[in-house]
């Protein structure tokens, strides 16, 4: 059966489908020898998909992995980078089936970040009508009003557009340096480093904590480990439904 093209990558555990899509726009896909443009359909069981020459295994359903990794900062969001800086994929030694990031955290950010090749899940946590919640701990300078809290929680205009209402908390206040908990439920560009500058604040440190029911939990930086069959259910139930409970550590896994 045809599917479209940037469907089949994504659910092939390549990358995801909107990176597919990127790479179609760039020539970089063909089908059975010919470049393929966005729209195209293909079907897995008899079309040849490649990428930059390298044919993709369609024939079998891959055994879907899910992780969860502390980045630490000083790494990028990429599998591979042209500036050659310390990618995530760098860490993840060990993993026997290719997977890719859910999502980005920027070079000086650090904390939790999914890597599967479930391109299906990947798809409906990024998709803004997920509304998966993140939450943040973010340590900004030099302190902080209770105007600036109110702003941050009610929305603040960024790239012109508000954000949706988030949750913020206060976890402690030091002479110039507060610490923050910020949990938002949309994905936008450097999102929680825009709400603070918009409000006049300087992020000194930004850690991401969780995903909708993942917790960061004990992991150091640059430690991974697979997700438990119950937070992989509670992930899934929490795209259909909202937020579930929190689902069980498991035990982290050192580069």
């Amino acid at each position: 059966m045809e599917e479209r093209i940037q469907k089949i990558i994504g659910e092939n555990g390549y990358c995801s489908r909107r990176k597919a899509e990127e790479l179609i726009l760039q020539g970089r896909v063909k089908v059975n020898g010919r470049p393929c443009s966005l729209g195209d359909k293909a079907d897995p069981s008899t079309d040849v998909i490649s990428i930059d020459g390298e044919a993709l295994d369609t024939a079998e359903k891959r055994e879907l992995s899910y992780y969860i990794l502390n980045k630490p900062r000083g790494y990028v969001t990429t599998a591979s980078d042209e500036l050659e800086r310390r990618c995530v994929m760098d860490l993840m030694t060990d993993v026997p089936e290719r997977v890719y990031p859910v999502g980005r955290l920027d070079r000086n950010s650090e904390g939790l970040l999914l890597l599967t090749n479930d391109g299906e899940l990947a798809n409906k946590i990024m998709h803004p009508s997920g509304h998966i919640s993140k939450t943040y701990r973010v340590t900004v300078r030099p302190s902080v009003s209770e105007d600036q809290l109110l702003s941050l929680s009610n929305g603040v205009v960024i790239d012109g557009k508000k954000t949706l209402p988030a949750k913020v908390e206060v976890l402690s206040k030091e002479d110039n340096r507060v610490v923050l908990q910020i949990t938002i439920r949309e994905g936008r560009n450097r999102q929680i480093r825009k709400m603070c500058e918009a409000v006049g604040l300087e992020v000194a440190r930004l850690k991401r904590t969780s995903v909708g029911p993942l917790r960061l939990g004990m992991l150091k930086p640059g430690e991974y480990r697979e997700l438990t069959p119950a937070e992989i259910s509670a992930l899934k139930n929490s795209v259909k439904k909202g937020e579930p409970k929190n689902a069980s550590d498991n035990k982290a896994r050192k580069r």
